[in-house]
């Protein structure tokens, strides 16, 4: 007979069934004011990092790109969490506020 090893097996009694667990799809204010300026100050970094790295703007062009990447770092996450709070806000399904961490 195989060895069967029940410390890590799942039951009935096991699932989070009670009342007292609830997911409070509330918006975080703090973290969305948050995830908007990661954007506004990444788009700002790479349009003016794009413009100082081909010299249309005063600057260097290593300035240019050291901002242009910066920007890019800073537009990752404030877009996706943006994302997710948007199609949280509109309701779609499989997101919600929860999925964003707290700050």
């Amino acid at each position: 007979m195989a060895y069967v090893d029940h410390a890590f097996s799942i039951s009935d009694e096991d699932l989070m069934m009670e009342t007292s667990y609830t997911i409070h799809n509330k918006p975080p204010i703090k973290e969305i004011a948050l995830a908007l300026s990661l954007l506004v100050f990444g788009t700002l970094g790479i349009v003016i990092g794009s413009l100082m790295a081909y010299n249309h703007v005063g600057g260097d062009s290593t300035h240019g790109l050291f901002f242009a990447i910066l920007g890019t770092v800073l537009f990752i996450p404030g877009f996706y969490y943006t994302r997710i709070a948007y199609y949280a806000y509109k309701g779609y399904k499989g997101f919600s506020f929860s999925n964003i961490p707290p700050v």
